[in-house]
């Protein structure tokens, strides 16, 4: 490796070596004291550019050679030290120069060429593109004994004929056998996961585009049964992801003590998961010309199929252990380890739950979902403000709406939330609803601004869960309340053409409690008896234009902060008025929801809004005759009668006994009936996610964005012509 310049290989010496001059060849993986790190630091970005540009054929060539020595090698057995050392060698090669390929339009087909004269001694692989010879010859190796896993025998084993289901890396699903440890064949598996990763990294330099359905052809041949490790394969990188835990046996510092090999690995296995069961979800929409279908991508096939209880329950503890470390609390600061792939953990679970109903029954069976609930709305509250974390905060919320679909999701969050969790939010006795209330809450009124079109996605979730929440608790209660007040302002609600879906969703919000879980929430309904001004005003909201205008020009408009913190017992303390302006405008692709009740089906758009608060009076008359349309249908009916049937009777006992503690009012409340005076129960409407090209498109562009991150050591693609996303270096 330290003569990867050799002057046959430099722009100026364009001359072509022979592929059979293996004295020449042979000086690039011979070096036995090398690292990743060292290939990478002699392999420069220029160099390999230079030789693309001015010796193709000796970049070709090279190519060859390396993948040549891995199939050698997986042939082999790697029986000895020289020989595995060679194949570690040509893998780090492979990782190194493969992005550069990719990133040429000219190249990026070269790895799916037949080499002229490759069969020529009678080789039956002598027509395998060389993409299929490395894959294969990767996925060999990964299964091969005292070099990536334990030997059972003490005889040579035969690579061609092993079994390798009896080698999976971790006990789990399918395997009952845990085997031992060596951090030598966890290192060596690193090796060659970070090569078959930056194979599957083509899809980084195809453009962003909704109608791009071209399928990543190194994903589709490695997940197809062309590939006679791919069972083994899934349930390797499936319980090594589920087995880990990171604390060990929570000796404090132990992570800066020891190092572990393990989570390098975790890592890597977690991100070709979710990589090889990314490329399926192109296949879920009509016109596609392809023809694959589920069955061809044998890692979703396999995922899908998993069905035993002991399974669900190892993997669903797995994910849950892992997504929770990063909110471990210790007396000793910083003295417990902290992952740090939560945002691939969410993608595996994500998908988890969209290919495996099964799973996402059983999730949703027991309070075990809390278990990932927690962590998600931590990940969304801490990233909340960070413009950098848009896409984890999508991911969560894309999560939860998934999850909101299923009755037993709302009925489960009415657990008392217990654990105390590191964010800043109120103290507050209470349930998951009200914890999950309040982060959306901040979400909203504390979030960043690209947030605004989650808000429709926000607001559904808690719609699609209202009709099932027992108690709310005063803050929570109140949370809501002054997202309504903040909603239904003019300056607000004439804003933007669709910002009185906001309105519509919390109405439905409180006529699902009140129709359908009056008894307990008694607070919700003091809260809307104390705050009923805000539906009077709806109720008598103008529509005149001159009006509009006067209100959009006038009102202080106001940031979406809180006037008033309401302390645990309702009480409200005053906070110092905040008057930056929000901001009304959104840059975010958009999502559709499809809602699905028996008797009516209608499609809800959440959609980008492009009108700015500048343009506020101008589009006033414009706006006046869609306000007249959709004031008519606001829901207020069942909260009307509410008001109308219990203000005077709280009003009349704080006369008559002269009250003036809420917590006697809330007594009153709770025992308080209003059986056959509400109109007749509507049916209850779930919106479910349904995905769609715009969706597939985001996912596959997160889920690498968030590989290009996490892959730094070494930078596997950093400064090359990624065209995928933007990279913004700061």
């Amino acid at each position: 490796m330290g003569n990867i310049s050799d002057p046959c290989l430099l722009p100026h010496h364009p001359q072509p070596v022979e592929t059979t001059d293996d004295a020449f060849w042979d000086q690039f993986w011979a070096d036995t004291a090398t690292t990743v790190q060292d290939v990478f630091a002699l392999v420069p970005a220029a160099e390999i550019r230079a030789v693309r540009e001015e010796s193709p054929s000796n970049l070709a060539t090279l190519c060859y050679k390396a993948v040549e020595k891995l199939v050698q090698g997986a042939e082999s057995g790697c029986p000895s030290e020289k020989e595995r050392q060679i194949v570690l060698n040509c893998t780090r090669l492979l990782t190194r120069i493969l992005p550069y390929i990719f990133e040429d339009e000219d190249w990026r087909g070269f790895f799916w060429s037949t080499v002229p004269g490759a069969g020529d001694e009678g080789n039956d692989d002598g027509a395998r593109p060389l993409a299929e010879s490395l894959l294969l010859a990767v996925s060999d190796l990964l299964f091969c004994p005292d070099f990536t896993v334990q030997s059972h025998k003490r005889a040579e084993e035969d690579m061609q004929s092993i079994d390798s289901c009896e080698y999976i890396w971790e006990a789990g699903v399918g395997f009952a056998q845990t085997p031992p440890l060596d951090y030598i064949h966890d290192l060596n598996r690193t090796e060659l996961l970070k090569l078959l990763l930056t194979c599957f990294s083509d899809a980084m330099y195809l453009p962003p585009s909704a109608q791009n359905n071209i399928l990543n052809r190194w994903v589709v041949f490695f997940s197809s049964t062309h590939n006679r490790h791919a069972l083994p394969l899934f349930t390797s990188l499936l319980n090594v992801v589920c087995a880990y835990d990171p604390v060990g046996y929570g000796i404090p510092y132990n992570y800066l003590m020891f190092s572990d090999y393990r989570e390098v690995l975790v890592e890597h296995a977690v991100q070709i998961l979710i990589v090889t069961l990314e490329h399926e979800t192109l296949n879920t929409f009509p016109n596609r010309h392809q023809t694959h279908s589920t069955e061809d991508n044998l890692f979703v096939n396999y995922l899908s199929r998993i069905h035993r209880e002991e399974d669900f329950i190892f993997i669903l503890k797995g994910l849950a252990r892992l997504m929770t470390n990063p909110l471990i609390q210790t007396y000793l600061p910083n003295s417990t380890k902290k992952i740090q792939f939560h945002q691939e953990l969410l993608v595996l679970f994500w998908k988890l739950c969209d290919f495996n109903k099964k799973f996402l029954f059983f999730v949703l069976k027991s309070s075990d979902v809390l278990d990932v609930l927690v962590p998600i709305l931590f990940y969304l509250n801490d990233a909340r403000a960070d413009q950098s974390c848009m896409g984890l905060i999508h991911i969560g919320v894309f999560i939860l709406l998934l999850l909101s679909g299923e009755r037993n999701f709302g009925v489960r969050l009415n657990k008392t939330y217990s654990v105390r969790v590191p964010m800043d939010i109120p103290v507050f006795t209470g349930t998951h609803a009200d914890l999950l209330i309040m982060i959306f809450h901040k979400i909203i009124t504390g979030g960043h601004q690209h947030l605004k079109p989650l808000f429709d996605c926000l607001l559904t979730i808690i719609v699609n869960v209202s009709p099932y929440l027992k108690s709310l608790s005063m803050v929570a209660a109140n949370k809501l309340l002054h997202l309504l007040e903040a909603f239904s302002t003019n300056w607000f609600l004439f804003s933007a053409s669709q910002n009185h879906h906001l309105v519509f969703f919390l109405l439905e919000v409180f006529n699902n409690i009140i129709q359908y879980q009056f008894d307990g929430n008694c607070n919700l309904v003091y809260t809307l008896i104390r705050k009923r001004n805000i539906f009077h005003q709806l109720a008598n909201l103008t529509s005149d234009p001159v009006t509009i205008h006067k209100s959009a020009v006038t009102v202080a408009i106001d940031k979406l902060t809180e006037k008033a913190q309401v302390s645990e017992d309702g009480t409200m303390v005053c906070l110092q008025h905040n008057t930056h302006s929000p901001q009304m405008t959104a840059d975010q692709n958009t999502h559709t929801l499809q809602p699905q009740t028996a008797g009516d089906q209608h499609k809800h758009s959440l959609q980008s809004a492009d009108t700015n608060t500048s343009g506020i009076a101008g589009a006033s008359d414009t706006l006046s005759l869609p306000v007249l349309s959709w004031k008519s249908k606001l829901p207020l009916q069942t909260i009307m009668r509410l008001l109308q049937v219990l203000v005077p009777q709280v009003e009349k006992i704080c006369i008559d006994k002269g009250l003036t503690d809420e917590s006697e009012i809330l007594k009153f409340l709770q025992h308080g009936t209003l059986v056959g005076l509400l109109p007749v129960p509507h049916p209850i409407l779930i919106r479910k996610y349904q995905a769609n090209a715009g969706t597939a498109m985001w996912f596959r562009t997160y889920m690498w964005g968030v590989i290009y991150l996490r892959n730094v050591d070494p930078p596997i693609w950093y400064d090359t012509n990624v065209r995928l996303f933007e990279i913004q270096r700061i």
